[in-house]
């Protein structure tokens, strides 16, 4: 649940070829999620050592006996009066021990909590978990506790009267329902509107449905039809109050976006789709395949938002949220994945494309900048990393290789999974295969959190669900857990400039993106020398300025006498966005030569107020290796440049090397030295392994 206020702050390519038809019908056969394994995968997996161990998640679960509550109940309440729910938290005690808390203050003397013991969101994510491990394993544990969470879940589902459908948040330890948490959560009450949790509901209800519907016995398929009709209640709810406006599209700062987003968000739509294609692949239920449409098509239209030009921000990336033109975070980042099954459940190649781009170019640019960071705003501004993120890009690159057949996002799957077994930046494990304990963070400068809430367990574990179905994957990605070097995109503080003059804004917050510091602002005739240091090779460079609605600003910018680029921006009107005026990045015209040190700008009319540059070398790179010199090594490498590009690639011994387009499509597969010089295609990248 740690990303229950990040949220708040939100709220105050081309695929080159037709899908082979062996594409198609591997992610049709298991449309659930981008981790559903394949029945070769699952033959492969049972001979490995598992990396899944729910010990961890089983002790975070307990129970809760409610009271009668008018609409809310439950499958076979009266026979079965307790539910089982995972405690939100668990924070870190001496002796690798743990100890299971709520989510606001407590109340000594009530044992109730600000929030509650138990929520909504991590009840729906942690029945997934158990429902995956299931179906993978066979375990009738995991279908236990898939059985208890879903019936829990169904509890707090409003099932009658005005908010019929939505889903109240917050439990407190003895059953009681918390509908208006403290701190307040948006809508409040929690079951009033759209949400978060409602989504989620319909990812654990759809996989729910179709597992039990699978399994062939009585009583399971009388506990899939219940799931069936909790499913259409909050599918329901979503036609009513969000796809009522399908087919409108709104403006933010200039962007034309959908308006049919749950809470405005292709984050959230997308973990209801991963539940409406599991849901309507197994039922075929037609109402709920017009739902998954509409909802993909809404987040289709948030990849199509990123522009054609994928050398600028957003870099391909299907936008989370319709209110930000300028926001991304990886946390909640499964619209490639969620497309990529609507695509397989609809039959719809043109839903893939968006999840292709993301994954072949703004995937390969996240993690050669530093991997899965909780926030680009529109610079990497926040990067502390969560499992959350990890796992969503995860299971993304996953569902978009099972869709392609490209070995493309498998590669790059097992670099963004070794994140999880120490290629970070802090050079450590972030889940332990013996505890089966995922930490909580990943702190900017390298400290782990090592609390082990529900969210962090749920998404180590969907991860390793994941990687167990694939094991060559896994291997690969447990064999370079040393982040030995990476050279990629950063930002630059324009603050550290000479001339102009810094500023502190009032907020950093600007209700829909974050400035990454002070402010640099240059008047028309002045200049602003920039430093920028020096480099091996071209770098481009964006440049990160605040606009207001309607004004008009020109600069020239140039790197000694060479001339770069003349930018001319016209604030756009703020339409659905929180706030007047827009941190809006600016591609310069052409790069900024290896050897030159600084870019100067001369604003030519009205003035520049720049936050910092973005700057990314023209072949971007980073190599990953084992722990041992005879460990396995991989590398990745991408450009940013417009047209081929020689590179130098090679981890220093034998190694093979595959090079992509920017569709993720093979150009070049062989056997190299320890270097050899390559041709990256425009935008595309490279891997080499060994």
């Amino acid at each position: 649940m740690t990303t229950t206020t990040t949220r708040r702050m939100r709220v105050g390519m081309l695929l080159v070829t037709a899908l082979a038809a062996t594409g198609l019908s591997a992610l049709a056969a298991a449309p659930a999620t981008a981790a559903t394994p394949t029945a070769a995968a699952t033959a492969a997996a049972a001979s490995a050592t598992p990396l899944t161990n729910l010990a961890h998640l089983d002790f975070l679960l307990d129970t809760a006996e409610p009271a009668a509550v008018d609409g809310h109940t439950t499958y076979r309440l009266d026979e079965e009066p307790q539910l089982v729910l995972p405690w939100t938290y668990a924070d870190a005690r001496d002796g690798g021990t743990f100890e299971r808390v709520g989510g606001g203050q407590l109340d000594a003397a009530t044992g109730g909590w600000g929030q509650g013991a138990y929520n909504a969101d991590d009840v729906a994510r942690a029945a997934v978990v158990y429902l995956r491990h299931w179906q993978l394993t066979g375990e009738d544990s995991s279908r236990t506790s898939a059985y208890e969470l879903l019936r829990s879940l169904a509890y707090l589902q409003t099932s009658s009267g005005p908010n019929s459908g939505n889903v109240v948040l917050w439990m407190q330890p003895d059953g009681e329902l918390n509908p208006s948490a403290e701190p307040v959560e948006l809508p409040d009450p929690s079951d009033s509107g759209p949400s978060y949790w409602t989504a989620r509901a319909l990812w654990a209800f759809g996989e729910g449905y179709a597992a039990f519907a699978a399994a062939g016995t009585a009583d399971d398929a009388a506990f899939a039809s219940f799931l069936g009709d909790r499913l259409a209640l909050s599918r329901a709810a979503v036609d009513t109050q969000v796809l009522s406006h399908y087919g409108e599209y709104e403006q933010s700062d200039g962007l034309k976006v959908p308006a049919w987003l749950i809470v405005d968000g292709a984050d959230a739509s997308a973990e209801a789709v991963l539940g409406l294609a599991a849901y309507v692949d197994s039922s075929g239920d037609p109402a709920a395949r017009e739902t998954l449409r509409k909802l993909a098509e809404g987040i289709a239209a948030m990849g199509a938002a990123s522009g054609a030009d994928t050398r600028a921000w957003p870099y391909g990336a299907i936008l989370p949220w319709a209110q930000s033109r300028t926001m991304w975070h990886a946390w909640g980042s499964q619209m490639p994945a969620a497309l990529a099954a609507a695509s397989a459940a609809l039959g719809s190649s043109a839903l893939l494309k968006p999840a292709v781009r993301d994954a072949a170019v703004f995937t390969p640019t996240l993690l050669l900048a530093g991997g899965p960071d909780n926030g680009w705003f529109p610079t990497p501004t926040d990067t502390t990393q969560i499992a959350y993120g990890a796992d969503s890009r995860l299971q993304s690159l996953l569902a978009v290789a099972d869709a392609t057949g490209s070995p493309a996002f498998e590669q790059l799957a097992a670099i963004q999974a070794a994140w999880f077994f120490g290629a970070n930046r802090a050079s450590s494990p972030m889940y332990d295969p013996a505890t089966g304990v995922t930490f909580d963070g990943l702190a900017p400068d390298g400290t782990i959190n090592r609390n082990g809430g529900a969210e962090s367990t749920i998404h180590g574990l969907l991860s390793m669900i994941a990687l167990d179905a694939r094991p060559e994957v896994a291997a690969r990605a447990q064999g370079v857990t040393t982040l030995a070097s990476r050279d990629g995109l950063r930002l630059v503080e324009a603050e550290t400039a000479s001339g102009g003059a810094v500023s502190t804004p009032a907020s950093a917050w600007t209700g829909e993106s974050l400035y990454s510091g002070n402010v640099l602002t240059v008047k028309t005739g002045s200049k602003a020398v920039i430093p920028i240091g020096s480099a091996d090779q071209p770098r481009v460079v964006e440049s990160v300025q605040w606009i207001e609605p309607g004004a008009l600003v020109r600069s020239g910018w140039t790197s000694g006498i060479l001339p770069l680029g003349l930018l001319s921006i016209r604030g756009p009107a703020q339409g659905i966005s929180p706030t007047p005026g827009v941190l809006l990045p600016q591609s310069l015209q052409l790069p900024v030569p290896g050897r030159a040190t600084s870019v100067t700008v001369r604003p030519l009319a009205g003035s520049a107020t720049i936050d910092n540059l973005i700057v990314r070398p023209l072949v971007s790179r980073m190599l990953l290796t084992g722990e041992t010199a005879d460990a396995g090594a991989t590398q990745l490498l991408q450009s940013a440049a417009r047209i081929p590009l020689p590179a130098r690639v090679g981890v220093g011994a034998a190694a093979s090397l595959s090079v992509y387009d920017a569709t993720g499509r093979l150009v070049t597969e062989r056997r190299i030295g320890a270097t050899a010089t390559t041709v990256l295609p425009a935008g595309g990248f490279a891997v080499v392994t060994r």
